[in-house]
């Protein structure tokens, strides 16, 4: 219902062309403060309340991370429903080409701990599974995915083992992916090119306070760390679905801006 009130708006307010310019160049942006504290503090009483454990009681924090799936609860469609996400959502994959959310999706708790857990290598996200298959699969078409989300639900500085990305490794997939053509590869497959092709790029971090979200490209390279800190790092990362498949053989008008960078990173440079 949200969505369908703010398609019938023809403004959008807090997308502005130098945040797209931004997307495009860096592949990501990050919208802070968006999500009201109120939601937020909803939303970290249920995952405490999923996994059984308390915010006041560290000596149970003994896994260095656990995964929550689901959360479907209204405090969870609220936040994936905040006006600068939704506007987020229409400017960079395209106006109604991505669908809504019911429940979040998958959430890495991390908790501060000295182990090294798996699943800590760079890659891009996995979209679709072809039958038979266990991994998740990416074509250079983004099959399955507009977008990524990264929701803080507690505040992370760079020692809460922030989500590290390449800057700008968006442009460095499409072409690890075209040889793959519409089939696509699993991520199995696609972890040691994909993590070759981006190296040289600089490394940020998904730092910042509860209630900001990062908006990425689909192809954004990226890694989970450790937490090393002293607090738990509470975090959402939740797949924008497309609701009509990305296209690059639409005329140049046409294009999203997640359509244009994958179609000129395949282009190559120009002289």
């Amino acid at each position: 219902m949200v969505v369908a009130i703010y398609r019938r708006a023809a403004k959008i307010s807090h997308v502005h062309p130098d945040m797209v310019e931004q997307f495009m160049a860096d592949g990501f942006i990050a919208l802070r403060g968006v999500v009201p504290a109120s939601t937020v503090s909803a939303c970290v009483e249920l995952l405490w309340a999923e996994i059984g454990l308390s915010p006041d009681d560290p000596s149970g924090w003994t896994d260095p991370v656990r995964w929550v799936y689901g959360m479907g609860q209204p405090p969870f469609i609220q936040a994936m429903n905040v006006m600068p996400l939704l506007e987020a959502c229409e400017a960079l994959a395209g106006p109604g080409r991505w669908m809504p959310r019911g429940p979040m999706g998958a959430f890495p708790l991390r908790f501060p701990n000295e182990k090294e857990p798996d699943g800590l290598g760079w890659h891009c996200e996995g979209s679709y599974k072809p039958e038979g298959e266990s991994w998740y699969w990416t074509n250079v078409d983004s099959k399955g995915r507009a977008l990524l989300a990264l929701y803080l639900f507690t505040d992370i500085d760079e020692g809460d083992g922030p989500t590290r990305i390449r800057v700008g490794s968006h442009m460095d997939v499409p072409e690890v992916l075209a040889p793959y053509g519409e089939v696509g590869a699993p991520g199995e497959a696609l972890g040691p090119p994909v993590d070759a092709a981006s190296a040289n790029r600089p490394v940020a971090y998904a730092t910042g306070q509860a209630g900001d979200v990062f908006v990425c490209h689909p192809f954004l390279v990226h890694a989970a760390q450790a937490n090393h800190g002293t607090r738990p790092r509470f975090l959402a990362q939740p797949a924008i679905m497309p609701n009509y498949p990305y296209r690059l053989d639409r005329p140049d008008g046409e294009l999203s801006p997640v359509e244009r960078t994958i179609k000129e990173a395949l282009a190559g440079p120009t002289a």
